[in-house]
């Protein structure tokens, strides 16, 4: 080949090369344009909703020693990442939907079994229920608390720490709406409307076949074991959603709503008679030893119905006395009451 040849061809390879070359870099170019504009469109779509004024569950509510609190609205200017819940329900919903950032945990109580994960050192522990770390808390500087009726007394000394603190507490004489309120809040903050309402789809079906099963009882009495004593609940009380929304009939209404419900003797529970007896072990949500069976599988219960058709329902104590009002804990509820007695 002549010299002139030879340099004509490896000017046109030259040229060819580089325009690859140019392609290559304008894909990648375009590639790299395009994954940009994904991750800003998502995260402009994850902060259209903000800023977000978040409301309490209720505005007001009255601790044990008869101190009324007030709750206040709170603004979010954009989505928390670093959160501190002391409310197990809510903490349960949180995880039922997969929110991230979740730093700290009211841990040193009994945290109920399907919520264990947050024993572990990753989560750092902000006190029990009733006694916040407010120094530990203030170390984590966390965009937003979460508090229901446990921790109302602490409200504003938490709100120096942050002003984002919510109360998300169901309260007695409107659980369920309450509850579902707190769903709410959680889904609208952390964009978690969709898993949220699969979640819900499935009570449906799950109150619908409790509602069945209730059906075949004519008369219930839900109670609650503390040491060896025991008190009772009625409708409009704490536990009065087994009757209101599960659909057990109360055998009696004469039960004063309190907390932590009625003195209830055994002889009572012998003259009422009901079928159905459920039994909630605060004893043991408590981190109590006890002694639950042998304390209430006395000779008195014995001659009751409920006893003599294996229907003295003994009810997981952290589950339903701490770990309630969560996207999962009240299908896990729901489910228990539905194993027992189906």
């Amino acid at each position: 080949m002549k010299k002139w040849q030879l340099a004509i061809a490896l000017i046109v390879l030259a040229l060819v090369l580089a325009a690859c070359g140019s392609s290559d870099e304008g894909s990648a170019s375009e590639e790299t344009t395009d994954n940009n504009a994904s991750e800003e469109t998502t995260e402009e779509n994850e902060n259209a909703a903000y800023p977000m004024t978040v409301s309490p569950t209720v505005s007001t509510s009255e601790s044990r020693d008869g101190t009324t609190n007030n709750f206040d609205d709170v603004e979010f200017k954009s989505m928390p990442e670093n959160i501190v819940v002391f409310d197990y329900g809510m903490l349960d919903t949180l995880d039922a939907l997969g929110v991230e950032g979740i730093t700290g945990v009211a841990k040193d109580s009994t945290l109920p079994e399907n919520l264990s994960k947050y024993e572990s050192d990753d989560y750092t522990s902000v006190g029990t229920l009733k006694e916040p770390r407010l120094e530990e808390i203030a170390a984590l500087e966390p965009d937003v608390i979460f508090i229901s009726g446990r921790q109302s007394a602490f409200y504003d000394q938490l709100k120096e720490i942050t002003p984002n603190v919510i109360f998300i507490g169901t309260q007695q004489d409107d659980y369920w709406n309450t509850f579902l309120k707190s769903v709410d809040i959680a889904a609208k903050i952390f964009d978690k409307e969709e898993e949220a309402q699969e979640y819900l789809d499935k009570y449906d079906a799950a109150l619908a076949e409790l509602e069945e099963v209730a059906g075949n009882y004519e008369t219930s009495l839900v109670t609650m074991y503390n040491e060896g004593n025991l008190s009772g609940f009625a409708t409009n009380s704490r536990f009065g959603y087994l009757y209101e929304l599960y659909g057990f009939e109360p055998v009696t209404e004469d039960i004063e709503s309190s907390s932590h419900g009625s003195n209830f003797g055994f002889e009572a529970i012998l003259d009422l008679d009901p079928q159905v007896v459920f039994v909630i072990d605060r004893t043991a949500a408590v981190g109590g030893d006890s002694n639950i069976e042998s304390d209430l599988e006395n000779d008195i219960i014995k001659q009751t119905t409920a006893y003599e058709n294996g229907n003295i329902i003994y009810l997981d104590g952290p589950l339903w006395y701490l770990g309630g009002g969560g996207l999962q804990s009240e299908l896990d509820k729901i489910d228990e009451v539905l194993n027992e007695l189906k």
